[in-house]
């Protein structure tokens, strides 16, 4: 057992039995219930005791969105997984405006399903060290080919320099500080251009693009710094293998 809890909110009583058997056979810890009400009832009464939700959408009483709107509110951290029938991109865009973290879609491949469970655990845990008292953010930091030292400016892509302006490195880390949560462009305006959120430029799209060609192996297909549409950009510094990801963050269907 490795400990980690994961909570399924699945009425399909099938399914459900088969994500915890498979969930279980990873070490995970698992609790199945099939609404929502009981959802927020389970997380109100073992606070501190879930690390990961998976979620359906269509959910009798009370709907998914409902539901991770709630989960959302009573903790900003907890990685949330929607699992739902539902394809439609104003379905998924829905699902991270209320604050999922991820969207996989029914039926869907086991190995893409694990391995986006595992990866959000690795985001979760990061963020609860980022948001421990006294952390500071390192001054050095990795991933895939990426090497950053923030305190002297400088980017290494497979060991060779890459030019960056005070600007894009700005813009690099605060992707950095907030990797995993979704960023819309109005926050990036007020925290890294330090404008109004409402200003009417391409000024971030124009920036990501040109980051995107400094540390992407294929800048056409993102796997880093990705947009999720009318939602915004989110970082992911490990990106799920298994399926695939796009340039919005969704991932492929199998």
């Amino acid at each position: 057992m490795n400990g980690k809890h994961i909570l399924v909110v699945e009425d399909e009583a099938h399914l459900a039995a088969g994500i915890q058997f498979n969930l279980e056979a990873e070490g995970y810890r698992v609790t199945t219930v099939g609404d929502g009400p009981s959802a927020l009832r389970y997380i109100a009464e073992h606070r501190n005791e879930v690390d990961l939700v998976v979620l359906d959408l269509m959910l009798p009483g009370m709907s998914g969105y409902a539901v991770c709107e709630a989960l959302r509110a009573a903790d900003e951290m907890m990685p949330i997984l929607i699992l739902s029938a539902r394809t439609l991109s104003e379905d998924r865009t829905r699902g991270f405006d209320v604050g999922a973290d991820q969207y996989l879609t029914k039926p869907f491949d086991l190995d893409e399903f694990l391995s986006r469970i595992k990866n959000l655990l690795a985001m979760y845990a990061r963020r609860v060290e980022r948001a421990a008292p006294g952390h500071k953010p390192t001054d050095c930091y990795r991933f895939g080919d990426v090497e950053i030292h923030f305190d002297r400016l400088e980017v290494h892509v497979q060991g060779r320099p890459v030019r960056m302006t005070q600007l894009e490195m700005k813009l690099l880390r605060y992707f950095v500080e907030n990797e995993g949560r979704i960023i819309p462009r109005t926050e990036l305006l007020e925290r890294v251009w330090d404008l109004p959120g409402d200003l009417n430029t391409r000024a971030p799209d124009q920036f990501i693009r040109r980051l995107r060609k400094a540390i992407e192996p294929d800048p056409s297909r993102p796997r880093y710094l990705l947009t999720l549409r009318d939602a915004g950009y989110r970082f992911v510094a490990e990106p799920v293998e298994s399926g695939g990801i796009d340039a919005t963050g969704l991932g492929s269907r199998r």
